[in-house]
């Protein structure tokens, strides 16, 4: 497959492969001068917990290499069109911010910014902001690294992103949070309760077919355990614990 290039420095991007939800794998194409992740389609909602966390160590390895200023503007790589700036709120809180082709191809998205989307970074409060302004000035953009002076701005001038901070409890909540998705994800079927449920759902057919025989009534053929229907008892009788 030809090579991505960067949609800020136009260089070709590193290709990693993550695990995709439900089967498969996602070829992720990545920047790390840029510190910027194009995604085609919907491949950031489509990465299973596991993903999101190899992608997320991944970024801290390369946490303290040099970053370099994001272009204005920023093209896609697949039709070298202009991107959009785009603004969406985070499922855990906050709003992270991308840029995405019109012709939907994909979206750009910044190593903090996706770390604000899936939960790692914690947006500042308007009073935690205050507060930090009168012990530091300016910080940096984590959304396009331009200098924002927290004194006067409470987002970037420049592309609007919110001030964040990686927050350690952000951080520990987020990573308890996937760890326990993807080993409940890729832990194995239960077949102690799979069993349960089967036994459970044929004592209530056996009782069905006495009384059907009690009222004489014609009886079907042989019934036929479906793992499938029993597979949906054993769901409903766990969600309701």
């Amino acid at each position: 497959m030809k090579s991505t290039s960067c949609p800020s420095c136009r260089q070709s991007m590193l290709q990693k492969t993550f695990e995709r939800q439900l089967h498969g794998e996602i070829e992720l194409d990545i920047c790390f001068s840029c510190q910027g992740i194009w995604f085609d389609d919907f491949e950031s909602a489509q990465l299973t917990p596991g993903g999101i966390l190899e992608l997320f160590r991944l970024i801290q390895d390369h946490h303290d290499e040099q970053r370099q200023p994001l272009r204005d503007p920023l093209v896609c790589p697949r039709c070298s069109d202009k991107l959009l700036h785009g603004l969406d709120v985070a499922r855990h809180g906050g709003q992270f911010n991308y840029h995405r082709c019109l012709q939907k191809h994909g979206r750009f998205t910044t190593f903090a910014q996706f770390m604000i989307e899936k939960g790692f970074v914690r947006q500042l409060t308007v009073a935690e902001i205050d507060e930090l302004a009168s012990k530091v000035g300016i910080v940096r953009c984590n959304g396009c690294g331009a200098p924002v002076d927290i004194r006067k701005d409470h987002a970037c001038s420049h592309c609007r992103a919110p001030i964040t901070i990686l927050d350690p409890q952000a951080v520990e909540q987020a990573l308890a949070r996937y760890q326990q998705a993807e080993v409940k994800r890729s832990a194995p079927p239960d077949y102690e309760l799979l069993a349960d449920a089967i036994v459970m759902r044929e004592r209530e057919r056996s009782r069905q077919l006495r009384e059907k025989q009690k009222k004489g009534d014609s009886l079907d053929g042989a019934e036929i355990v479906d793992l499938i229907d029993a597979g949906v008892t054993l769901f409903s009788t766990l969600f309701r614990r």
